[in-house]
């Protein structure tokens, strides 16, 4: 049985959205103080979580999109 690419692409774009998600979430711990790290650390992974989360599975499925024939 062959694999599907587009059934690997959309596993991709769902780990990366998760991965996001769960960036935001310890970059949450760390700014209320469940995480001993400085709080700046927490602002920023929430940032970059918040990116992941939001763009980048919308730059990934532009990027894999099919090309109109």
């Amino acid at each position: 049985m062959s694999q599907d690419p587009a059934f690997a692409r959309f596993i991709v774009i769902q780990l990366v959205r998760w991965s996001g998600v769960a960036m935001v979430l310890v970059g949450l711990m760390i700014i209320v103080g469940k995480i001993d790290l400085p709080r700046i650390a927490g602002v920023v992974l929430a940032a970059a979580g918040l990116v992941e989360a939001m763009l980048m599975p919308l730059l990934l499925s532009r990027r894999w999109k099919t090309p109109p024939e």
